[in-house]
This record gives C-alpha cells, sequence and structure tokens, in this order.
C-alpha cells in the first residue's frame, strides 16, 4: 500500500473512531457521565495500573492527572484505530473487528463500575454501531476512494493473444518472425510475436507492483475529504454537547439554591499574624478553587441533594438512614482543618486548609450503637470508592466531621457535595470521603478498603512535616537580609518547633505565626543573612508531642513521605 493510501485508511479509521466517542456522549447523559466509553475505560484504568504508575502520574500532572489520563487514552484509541482503518482497506471485517472490539471494552467497563445497570452499556454500544458505519462509508460506501490506491501483489501475467480464437478458449498458432540480417551499421532488432487479430494485447502486471494506478480520483478525493470533514465535526459537537447537556443536568443549580444554616460552634477567629502574607507562601485558608484535588472520579460525581441519603450499618445496635434535610437540621459545628494527600511528596503542594461545617460524626456513632469490636468505619462514595477510618478516632473527641460547607457555602461539587468526611490528623485515603452515602461499621481484619489492596496502609495517620515556600528552588538571591518561610503541620496534634539550617550547619530556630487550632498548619518565618555563592536550605519541624520530624527519606507509599524538605538557592 502506498504512503498516500495508508493516510488515507488511517483517517477513515480515526475518523470512524471521533464518531465513535462523540455520539457516545450525549447518549451518556441519558445513563449517566460515568457510562461514556473514554470515562468508563479509563476508571478500570485507574483501578487496575499500578500504584507506581499513578503516583508518577500525580507527579507528573499534579491535579491534571484525571485530563491527563483521558488525553492519553483518547491518542492511544486514535492510534489503533488509524491501524485499523488501514486494515479495513485489505479487508472491511478486520477493521469492523477493530471496532467491535473497541466497543465491547468499553461495554465492559460500563457495566463493572460500581452500581451499573443495563443501560450503561448502551453509549458503546450506539457509539461502535455508528463507528462501523463510518467505516464502510469510507471503504465500500459513498464516501470511498475511487479506486483505492493499492492493489495486492499480482502474479506475472502471461503473454496471451487477444483475437477471436483467444476469446472462445482455442489454441492460437505462434509463428516465429523470420530473422533480419543484421549489418554493421544497424542494431539488433528484437524478434516480434505474431499475433491473430484484435485489440493489442494488455502490458503484463509485474507481481509486487502498486497496481493499475497510484492516482486518486480528484472527485473521489474531494468526497472523501469531505466526508471526513463533516463526520470529525459531527463528532465534535456531538462530543462537546453531551459534556454540556451533562453539565446542564448536573447540580451546580440546586447547590446555588441552598442555604446553609449558621453553626451553633463556630469556628475561633483566625488569629493576626496567622498569614504572613509573604509572597510564594501558600495563604493561611485555601480557597475553594485553589484547594487540591485528589480522587478516582474521573467526571464529578452530581448528586441530587433532595435525593441523597446517608445509611448506617454494619455492626450497630440501629441501623440508620439520614437525609440532607435532617443533617441541616442538626447543630451543625464549624471548625478550621487542614487536609492533606498521601501522594504529597516532601515539599509537596498536596495539602489546604479551609473552614469546614457539618455535624459532628461522633455524635452520629452515638445513635447507631456501634458493637464493641467494630474498630473500622467504612466510608462509601456514591461512585463505589471506600476509605476505612479508624472507629476510635471518630470518637475521640477530634472534630471530626460529616461535613456539608466549605468555607462559607456548600460544598463544592467536586470536593464531595452534598456530604464528605472531614477527620483531622489522618491523610485523605482513610478518612476523607466525598460524596459519602454509606458509613459501614466493621472490622479492619474483616475489610479492605480501596487502597489497602493496592499497597497502602490500612491506617493513616499524618506525619510531622514541614515545607519552604520562600526562596525557592534556583531562585537567585542578593547578599544580605532574606526571609525564609513556609509552612508545617502535625494536624492533631500541632506544631511546637520548626528549626532551618544553612549548608548542614547548625539548626536555628524559626519564629511561628499564631494558629487556630492544632488541626491547622502553621506558617514561619526566619531571617537569613544571606552571604555570595550557592546555598542549601534545609527546614524540619518538632510536633507538640516532641516528636521531630526524621531525616530518614521515605517514598509517598505505603503511609506517606518522610525527609527535610531542601531548596538550593544562589546568592550574588
Amino acid at each position: 500500500m502506498s504512503t498516500t493510501s495508508r493516510r488515507y485508511a488511517a483517517l477513515a479509521g480515526v475518523t470512524a473512531a471521533a464518531v465513535a466517542i462523540g455520539i457516545a456522549e450525549p447518549v451518556a447523559v441519558l445513563t449517566g457521565p460515568r457510562s461514556a466509553p473514554l470515562v468508563a475505560v479509563g476508571g478500570v484504568v485507574v483501578d487496575a495500573v499500578p500504584e507506581s504508575l499513578k503516583q508518577f502520574a500525580i507527579d507528573i500532572f499534579g491535579t491534571a492527572d484525571k485530563i491527563a489520563l483521558l488525553v492519553i487514552t483518547g491518542l492511544l484509541l486514535g492510534g489503533f484505530a488509524a491501524l485499523f482503518g488501514v486494515l479495513a482497506v485489505r479487508r472491511l471485517a478486520l477493521g469492523l473487528a477493530g471496532i467491535a472490539a473497541f466497543g465491547a471494552i468499553g461495554v465492559a467497563a460500563a457495566l463493572t463500575r460500581p452500581g451499573a445497570d443495563a443501560a450503561d452499556a448502551l453509549p458503546s454500544l450506539v457509539g461502535a454501531g455508528l463507528g462501523a458505519l463510518v467505516l464502510w462509508l469510507f471503504i465500500e460506501g459513498p464516501f470511498e476512494l475511487d479506486p483505492w490506491p493499492w492493489s495486492p501483489p499480482t502474479p506475472i501475467a502471461p503473454v496471451s493473444p487477444a483475437g477471436p480464437s483467444a476469446r472462445e478458449g482455442l489454441p492460437v498458432p505462434v509463428t516465429p518472425a523470420a530473422p533480419v540480417p543484421v549489418t554493421p551499421a544497424q542494431p539488433p532488432v528484437e524478434p516480434s510475436v505474431e499475433r491473430s487479430d484484435g485489440p493489442a494485447a494488455e502490458p503484463a502486471v509485474v507481481a509486487g507492483s502498486s497496481g493499475p494506478s497510484s492516482d486518486v480520483d480528484p472527485e473521489s478525493r474531494r468526497r472523501f475529504l469531505t466526508g471526513s470533514g463533516v463526520l470529525l465535526g459531527t463528532a465534535l459537537v456531538g462530543g462537546l454537547g453531551g459534556r454540556w447537556l451533562a453539565g446542564r443536568r448536573g447540580v451546580s443549580a440546586a447547590r446555588d439554591a441552598i442555604r446553609l444554616p449558621a453553626p451553633v460552634a463556630p469556628a475561633p477567629a483566625v488569629p493576626a499574624g496567622a498569614d504572613l502574607s509573604l509572597a510564594q507562601v501558600a495563604p493561611y485558608v485555601s480557597s475553594n478553587f485553589g484547594f487540591y484535588r485528589i480522587d478516582t472520579a474521573l467526571v464529578v460525581p452530581q448528586v441530587d441533594p433532595d435525593t441523597w441519603r446517608l445509611r448506617i450499618h454494619g455492626r450497630v445496635g440501629t441501623e440508620r438512614t439520614y437525609s440532607y434535610a435532617d443533617l441541616l437540621a442538626r447543630p451543625l459545628v464549624e471548625r478550621y482543618v487542614t487536609l492533606a494527600c498521601v501522594s504529597n511528596e516532601v515539599g509537596g503542594d498536596l495539602i489546604g486548609n479551609a473552614r469546614w461545617l457539618g455535624v459532628p460524626l461522633r455524635e452520629l456513632l452515638d445513635e447507631v450503637e456501634p458493637d464493641a469490636d467494630a474498630d473500622q468505619v467504612v466510608g462509601r462514595s456514591v461512585d463505589g470508592w471506600t476509605c476505612g477510618t479508624p472507629t476510635a478516632a471518630l470518637r475521640d473527641g477530634r472534630d471530626a466531621l460529616l461535613a456539608v460547607g466549605m468555607n462559607g457555602e456548600p460544598l463544592p461539587v467536586e470536593h464531595g457535595f452534598p456530604v464528605r468526611m472531614v477527620v483531622p490528623g489522618l491523610y485523605g485515603y482513610v478518612s476523607a470521603c466525598k460524596w459519602v452515602t454509606e458509613l459501614e461499621l466493621t472490622r479492619f481484619a474483616d475489610f479492605d478498603a480501596y487502597w489497602v489492596p493496592r499497597g497502602w496502609s490500612a491506617q493513616g495517620p499524618i506525619k510531622t512535616q514541614s515545607r519552604i515556600d520562600t526562596p525557592r528552588r534556583r531562585n537567585r538571591l542578593t547578599t544580605g537580609p532574606v526571609t525564609v518561610a513556609g509552612v508545617a503541620w502535625a494536624q492533631h496534634r500541632g506544631i511546637r518547633q520548626v528549626e532551618v539550617r544553612v549548608d548542614g550547619g547548625e539548626w536555628q530556630q524559626a519564629e511561628l505565626a499564631p494558629t487556630v487550632s492544632v488541626d491547622t498548619w502553621v506558617q514561619w518565618s526566619w531571617r537569613w543573612d544571606a552571604t555570595p555563592g550557592e546555598h542549601r536550605l534545609q527546614v524540619r519541624a518538632t510536633d507538640a508531642t516532641g516528636e521531630t520530624q526524621t531525616e530518614r527519606t521515605q517514598s509517598v507509599a505505603p503511609d506517606g513521605a518522610t525527609g527535610w524538605h531542601s531548596v538550593t538557592v544562589t546568592v550574588r
């Protein structure tokens, strides 16, 4: 097949795949956004890929890891679709089989997601059917190139007469011509073959040639390219339109209509000076928009607060179910709590501090009367994700909340609306269940939550950590006074001391800013008289129990990173 032919065939395959995916999106509006083929397959990938690969994606893409996954999945699909287009030119059944295989993968992925039903297979089925139709349109239908500029290898055709006798299948005598005398002044004359009357014979086709013609009819090419352009545009409109419709069917309007009641126990006021207001230093209170987001949901669940229910069951004396209105009718408390992700590397930014409004989980658990041996509370999200929280951590007096508000407004949809868990002192993977719909009292010996079989610890208390926010790595500074500053945290224990050192020298005590409580991070600063040259700054913190942050370097798995954060700067 010629290069030109391959390009046209690849375009046909990519167009077919684009139509399949694009049209599946508006269908998924009816069945739920998680049933869209890209999202369903992406969800399976998230669940199945090795943890090292997930952490690599988080390290590279940060909170954009989900977008990166969908883009990479789409590019891989495009590559395979191009291959199927090339195969379809040689044999249409091969291309159709490829599309059918991808459709089957989409169906299987959609049906295996938590809470799926038979209708979730519809987007992949409709998409695969239309993709197959588009491929046929380009290979054998009205958009087919005339002709496709290729042909399979053809055996050498024997020279045969084309007269009437040959057409009737009768033997034709071949009489060699008399030799032509050759003189020194004349070149040799090739012998000729005497044929019977009839049209001239076609030239033989040599094996492996590109066929009778490598040129594509201009009108055919125009029809092909016009068809592909129209169909690709249709796919784009379908995909974007489907996403837009899904958003319109979301819960943003319902969220905007909610008016949260005032807390019976408001959060303590942020003391003056808690935020140093230094450039590059993270603000003491993180904005809702800037708050980090790490979870396994490729599409944000849209949960209607009117139909939302929380079921508390398992090893309890009395099973209970609460509605959203039930929670808002209860006495609500408000607290500042800093949350951190276990995937946060030393010096990383997967941490944030916010003002949360909610119902104390301790009160709800008291109402269901947990069994004495129920040492784990499994939070289950609407999308099936689970986390296992020690029951003791929810009943020991800390401000563990079933939160409905964040920084004075209803929870943002991407941060768990309408209800999520907030537990000080524990990494999010064991406590911060978003879009929570179920709490099951059980035992660690009986059930492993989502991340535990994937190599993470069953319990994840937050480690004492500190970070240098300013100056940043490789900053160029001038000789003289330089403010070194950052944040430190040890939620539910608090920070007693932060120390900084330069080039491995003596540790110098930094000044701690005031803070609301032991459940939030604290900002710190230290004045450094910088001298010319390249310098390495290091920081360490000591929590309120007297435990100093370890120098030992450990990766995030299985229960959080350790080590001292350092930056290298140049002073001139």
